[in-house]
């Protein structure tokens, strides 16, 4: 059986190591996106993995599909037309020195796609799983009517819905994303968010937790969690914890909510080699375990222990297998090396 992952596939420039933008002359390519990394997380994990987008007919955007052919991801049902590949330039960041991501999509071919280019019965067909993220819906009213359409026939189809609610506040305002994303949660079967998010889009904060301070209360996400699930009857809701020591050092830890009980995973204390797509990868872990009918605890375990070990990897993929990711969940963190 398919997992489906709608949305943007960019040109991700960054440069090399920890420069600055504005002193250096060497930049590095790769290619990546939200739903793109689950995409690959759950190929890396061994499962069938489908990306749908809408991409031009060019050889920067034929470099983006070879990322994902090389991932084993299944891009059958992309959609080529309009003029451009978005792109993306990351500063990581180190120490006291925030990372810091600059957009450069507007204009993109999926943010100019229309309804009729995704034919859904036929992407749909032998799939148990879709996946998208509160970044596709926020690049036009058009693309969250696509992904409504997606939502809609899944639901027809049985298949399960995910959301990582990923708000972007440079790509819309709050209150835009949370009028769409409202609507879209009602076909949502697991919700993946962080404070922020929820705060941003739903106006649902977590009491006592300060995200600037790195101040974090158990208690207050358990309230996050259940006003979720209460306000939309989203039946799993999931919440990456982070505790920002600095741009280098994280604490990382994550919560599931399923079956009206609360789950916390380990906490880990991470020195940060590349955190964009940390995320992703908690998303991913987290599709892949509850696929695989792992026990509630062991779900969030495997979803944290995936992102820990991405935070560890340059580039927005989590190159990894599910057996690294089960070793480290098991208790192996030590880092010696294997021989």
């Amino acid at each position: 059986m398919k997992f489906v992952c709608f949305g943007e596939i960019m040109g991700r420039i960054n440069p090399v190591g920890f420069k600055r933008i504005v002193q250096t002359n060497n930049f590095e390519i790769t290619y990546a996106g939200g739903e793109a990394n689950v995409a690959v997380s759950l190929a890396n994990f061994g499962k069938n993995a489908a990306f749908i987008t809408k991409m031009p007919e060019n050889i920067i955007a034929q470099a983006a599909l070879r990322s994902l052919i090389a991932h084993k991801v299944n891009v059958d049902d992309v959609v080529f037309g309009g003029e451009r590949l978005g792109l993306y330039f990351v500063e990581k960041g180190a120490s006291q020195r925030p990372s810091t991501v600059i957009y450069d999509r507007k204009h993109s071919s999926i943010s100019e796609s229309a309804r009729e280019d995704f034919d859904w019965n036929k992407v749909f067909e032998d799939c148990c799983w879709f996946h998208f993220t509160g970044i596709t819906p926020a690049l036009g009213k058009n693309v969250a009517e696509i992904c409504l359409d997606a939502c809609k026939t899944a639901k027809e189809k049985g298949i399960k819905v995910s959301c990582d609610l990923n708000y972007r506040s440079k790509l819309w305002s709050a209150k835009d994303a949370g009028e769409t994303m409202s609507k879209l949660m009602e076909y949502v079967d697991v919700l993946i968010a962080n404070e922020e998010d929820s705060e941003k889009v739903f106006g649902i904060s977590a009491p006592d937790s300060n995200i600037k301070s790195g101040e974090l209360s158990k208690e207050g996400y358990k309230y996050v969690a259940k006003a979720l699930n209460d306000r939309f009857r989203i039946p799993v809701v999931a919440i990456t914890l982070r505790k920002s020591l600095s741009a280098s050092d994280n604490l990382w830890s994550g919560m599931l909510y399923k079956d009206n009980e609360f789950y916390f995973s380990k906490e880990y204390n991470i020195h940060i080699v590349d955190r964009v797509g940390g995320g992703d990868s908690f998303a991913g872990g987290l599709i892949y375990a509850i696929s695989e009918n792992y026990n509630n605890q062991d779900i969030v375990e495997f979803a944290t222990a995936a992102s820990c070990l991405k935070h560890s990897i340059e580039g927005d993929f989590n190159e990894v297998s599910a057996a690294e990711v089960l070793k480290l969940m098991n208790g192996d963190g030590s880092g010696r090396v294997q021989r």
